[in-house]
């Protein structure tokens, strides 16, 4: 099973996000764009298990209030000939200190946690190829600014499958925020 735990959005927020990803489209030739259902904020990338219920005792340790989360700035990380296109998250201390709680919680459970730096941000499209002359920070200012927010009143476990050949996101668990 392929798991992630992730910050689901609303429809409401989903539905912004597909539009800020269907101007996107306007500006380029390819790309693998993520279904808008399939829209989220990964936290912590587990990969492969065969022990989701380890997975959720880490969630079950998490302590963090309800929060609101900002979404802003579009970006991409170049991959030569192509680029991965997301919107970026504004620093919040909340969604670090999730992070951090998860990472430590998941490693104690046995789990391999990536170690780079965490560095938030919501994947619009891969493999995507912008038209000619055309580079990310002429969308961006095209776009406008991108001030989404949104309200995180859970983390959620989420498994990873195709399924008739279109990859699908499930939500198989979820862990309620404090509400302050």
């Amino acid at each position: 099973m392929r798991l992630f735990i992730a910050v689901n959005f609303s429809e409401d927020i989903k539905n912004k996000l597909a539009a800020v990803m269907g101007e996107v489209k306007k500006y380029s030739t390819a790309g693998n764009f993520t279904l808008k259902d399939n829209l989220h904020l990964t936290v912590v990338f587990i990969g492969e298990t065969a022990k989701p219920e380890l997975v959720k005792q880490s969630l079950d340790k998490l302590i963090a209030p309800a929060f609101h989360l900002k979404l802003n700035g579009l970006g991409a990380f170049s991959r030569g000939s192509w680029e991965i296109v997301w919107i970026g998250v504004k620093k919040n201390e909340t969604l670090l200190s999730i992070y951090e709680q998860l990472s430590s919680a998941l490693t104690a459970n046995g789990f391999a946690i990536e170690k780079r730096t965490y560095k938030p941000h919501l994947t619009l499209g891969r493999e995507v190829v912008l038209k000619p002359g055309c580079i990310i920070e002429a969308v961006a200012g095209e776009l406008g600014p991108l001030n989404i927010t949104a309200e995180v009143n859970s983390i959620s476990l989420m498994k990873s499958e195709r399924i008739a050949g279109k990859l699908v996101y499930t939500e198989i668990y979820s862990k309620n925020l404090i509400d302050l």
